[in-house]
């Protein structure tokens, strides 16, 4: 199929999603999710050839972490098609219903997008959360994944059609562009006649690449340089704890933390531990002049480091004298991702949470529950970390807009 086919047929594809009920959407969610199970031999040799590739090609550890695939990793996009099935349908739900002097009823209702283009790299489960979303909330999706995962984005939407076929279903519910130029990638982008929204997932690059050049409505996701905010008033124990867990529980991922941020009161007592919690898990400290003169271990850090989204064992350090400061840095170089104080002061965690600019904002937590599963959304399309149309975690609602509904009995204009 030409891009212009993919289009149309996505387009032809919506128009029957959207006549669909929510029982008839659950049962082909459920149909595919067993369809990923029965070919997950395919689809595991298919990820097989997409790893060495990487390998080969010499990406690092935790970027091909996030492409390699398992029998569990499967099962797990399997369970979260069923989940998606399970939770409640927002379209058609109406929002309000007001009447008006003159008897009219002036209502908002819950609609699909229509048609959602997804731009993405390496993660191949992307490929079935994405389709169970959209397909959740009527709208068709056409899918651009990375040339490392192309194998593998190929396999799983292979099953995906066949869940959809064995229900009678549109396969064009779901379409992948197989050709891994960025040529193609710039023409896709300019399909505003068929597509309503095109969602990036990916490095900073790609998103500035997608908002850069698209004629079609970008909702920008992803990039996570997080910060942890170590007030003088934390628990220290707390803070290693909730540092570790956000640095090092799984490296390739947004919402881990890359950047931190030490009140001056206690650098001098908290810097060495936190040097010897990371150093123990290889960690690199990329610190301000003040922090290196109190750990003669850590590395000088640049100016470039305290924007960069490392994705690997390495963290930046800022020493700050208050609050004002730590917030005024975090709202400097971060990516309006996740952001989070520790600290036992509750004026401090509130001027925190009203003051830093970004999609979510903890307290005495990791970063790392930023998340679809962990906010109760079910499977997400991606981390919004723009303020329009969507903000943080983007469960169904977010893939729905409204249109107003008005119901009369004969009434005119004068």
């Amino acid at each position: 199929m030409t891009l212009i086919d993919i289009g149309k047929a996505a387009k032809k594809a919506s128009v029957e999603l959207n006549r669909m009920g929510q029982e008839e959407k659950n049962n082909v969610l459920k149909a595919c999710a067993k369809s990923l199970v029965d070919m997950k031999d395919e689809i595991l040799a298919s990820n097989a050839i997409d790893v060495q590739n990487a390998e080969n090609n010499g990406i690092k550890g935790s970027l091909i972490d996030r492409l390699r695939l398992n029998d569990d990793r499967i099962k797990d996009m399997a369970e979260g098609l069923l989940q998606i099935s399970t939770l409640p349908d927002p379209v058609g739900e109406v929002l309000s219903m007001n009447v008006r002097p003159n008897g009219l009823n002036v209502g908002q209702k819950r609609v699909p997008l229509g048609v959602v283009g997804i731009i993405y790299e390496s993660r191949p489960n992307v490929t079935s959360d994405a389709f169970g979303l959209c397909f959740k909330t009527g709208n068709a999706v056409i899918l651009r994944g990375g040339s490392d995962a192309i194998e593998s984005n190929k396999s799983i939407v292979k099953a995906l059609k066949a869940g959809l076929r064995s229900c009678g279903c549109t396969e064009d519910a779901v379409l992948l562009i197989e050709d891994t130029s960025r040529e193609i990638v710039k023409d896709f982008m300019r399909m505003n006649q068929y597509i309503d929204v095109i969602i990036p997932r990916g490095g900073a690059g790609l998103i500035k690449t997608v908002i850069e050049n698209s004629t079609i409505p970008v909702i920008e996701t992803g990039t996570g340089n997080c910060h942890i905010y170590v007030d003088e008033y934390a628990d220290f124990n707390m803070a290693l704890d909730i540092i570790d867990n956000a640095k090092n529980q799984r490296l390739g991922v947004c919402n881990a933390c890359e950047s931190l941020v030490i009140h001056g009161k206690i650098a001098s007592a908290f810097i060495p531990l936190l040097y010897e919690r990371l150093h123990s898990k290889d960690v690199e400290i990329r610190a301000d002049e003040r922090a290196c003169k109190i750990c003669k271990e850590l590395a000088l850090a640049s100016e470039e480091d305290f924007a960069t989204e490392y994705l690997d064992k390495i963290v930046s350090l800022k020493v700050v004298d208050s609050i004002d400061e730590a917030i005024d840095h975090i709202n400097e170089y971060s990516t309006s991702h996740s952001e989070s104080i520790i600290t036992d002061n509750y004026a401090n965690a509130m001027k925190f949470l009203d003051e830093v600019d970004s999609a979510c904002v903890y307290v005495n937590a990791s970063t790392r529950f930023t998340d679809g599963n962990e906010f109760g959304f079910g499977a997400e399309i991606g981390i919004s970390t723009q303020k329009l149309h969507a903000r943080g975690p983007m469960g169904l609602k977010a893939l729905t807009t409204t249109k107003y509904i008005i119901l009369g009995n004969g009434q005119i204009r004068e």
